[in-house]
């Protein structure tokens, strides 16, 4: 087919193998991420199933087989597990929740957790710019925030609530996390249940805890992380204008940037806890290590942990989730979670 013009063909940002953007709004994406279907797990017993919340939002859920009991005269019973909402990270343009990759690791993580993984599916940038993912991801905390009530009750799936978080959610665990754009959804999250939004999260549901993982930070200046690899650096600089054309910049902007001079205070996290997981070598890590001392320094009242995992990269638990360094994050992950 011919070239409607010069302006289709100017390429605005590229990711080899992954994604190309064209001036022209055109999107092509060159990485297979065809969805794999919800299943058990014959290794871990972990279930899971696709639930579609709004034409624009659906989710992932996994059920460990630790949320039934089996006691000495033979009864099973239901065991309350803490509720981890998790959204999926690729640069706010690529992958998605039911992809090979997400799966497998979020299988993996809800069995060494013992917890519930609700996986988010929000709009994909440049199609669907943000705040779009930022709206889909609040709609879906907030779903599943909705069923606080009948968990507290007992109520179980005698209504119209999903009864792996009505009967298996202890919505005194609901923490929220995921890495590198995820982890800043996670972020923003959190300071949008404390800001009072509306509606606010119902039944009086709260955040307890946020995990962010290799989060995708960006600021002024140039740090020493980003000094290891000045073109990723530039990369996800470029990323940034691509999947937000309406940003100011990275130095001001609150969305790419919470520490900047306009970002609303950290003191507004909606949670009590905060873990941060870095990697060596990856160029956003002094980001994410400046983001957990700001939260320090904001005189916010929780805790913040900070795990950072010597020799690896960014996101390196997706290529291999049982290597030694993915588990040992992992297990950070799910005493966090557990508390």
């Amino acid at each position: 087919m011919a070239s409607s013009g010069a302006s289709d063909d100017e390429i605005v940002f590229e990711m080899a193998q992954l994604i190309r953007v064209y001036k022209s709004g055109r999107v092509e994406r060159d990485f297979g991420s065809d969805p794999v279907p919800a299943s058990t797990d014959a290794a871990t017993g972990v279930a899971s199933k696709d639930l579609t919340i709004s034409p624009n939002v659906a989710v992932r859920l996994y059920l460990p087989p630790a949320a039934k009991e089996t006691g000495a005269d033979g009864v099973v019973t239901s065991k309350k597990l803490p509720i981890l909402v998790y959204f999926h990270g690729g640069g706010f343009c690529l992958h998605t929740a039911f992809n090979f990759i997400f799966h497998g690791y979020l299988t993996s993580l809800a069995a060494r957790a013992r917890a519930i993984v609700v996986s988010v599916e929000y709009r994909l940038a440049p199609e669907h710019p943000l705040p779009a993912a930022y709206d889909d991801s609040w709609q879906a905390l907030h779903w599943v925030a909705s069923h606080a009530a009948a968990a507290a009750a007992g109520s179980g799936s005698g209504g119209s609530e999903e009864p792996w978080l009505a009967d298996h959610g202890d919505f005194s665990r609901l923490c929220v996390g995921g890495e590198s754009a995820g982890a800043n959804i996670a972020h923003h999250v959190a300071m949008r249940a404390g800001a009072g939004e509306e509606p606010p999260l119902p039944h009086g549901a709260r955040i307890a805890g946020a995990v962010l993982v290799h989060p995708y930070f960006l600021g002024p200046g140039t740090v020493p992380s980003e000094e290891t690899d000045p073109g990723m650096a530039q990369s996800v600089v470029t990323m940034w204008r691509a999947v937000y054309p309406g940003t100011t910049s990275v130095q001001d902007d609150p969305w790419i940037n919470p520490l900047a001079a306009g970002a609303p205070s950290l003191r507004g996290l909606a949670c009590g806890r905060v873990l941060v997981c870095l990697a060596e070598k990856d160029v956003v890590r002094d980001r994410g290590r400046a983001y957990a001392e700001g939260i320090r320094a904001s005189g916010w009242d929780g805790e913040v942990e900070v795990l950072e995992v010597a020799g690896q990269g960014h996101c390196f638990h997706l290529a291999d989730f049982a290597c030694a360094d993915a588990v040992a994050q992992d297990d950070a992950i799910a005493r966090f979670v557990n508390l």
